[in-house]
């Protein structure tokens, strides 16, 4: 996942970016290290006002696949997107 990229992209500490959620810091690693569940990652989505999609890795090479990694096992989920 890309979250603790886009954390610092917008300028914020670990710390910072825990005391907007409202959480501690403990907790927002748990959540980043951890499995976040998909609420867990909206609401981060949301307070760094991204799409929950612009939380994970894109390893898309002009494919008709889109190929995201998951943030668990780090291997490749390929989505295949039908017209």
């Amino acid at each position: 996942m890309r979250i603790k990229e886009i954390i610092r992209a917008k300028g914020y500490t670990q710390k910072e970016f825990a005391d907007k959620l409202g959480i501690t810091l403990s907790a927002l690693n748990q959540r980043l290290d951890g499995n976040p569940t998909v609420g867990s990652l909206r609401e981060i989505a949301d307070a760094l006002e991204v799409d929950l999609l612009d939380l994970f890795e894109d390893t898309r090479r002009n494919e008709p696949k889109q190929k995201y990694i998951c943030p668990h096992c780090k291997q490749p989920i390929n989505i295949e997107i039908k017209q």
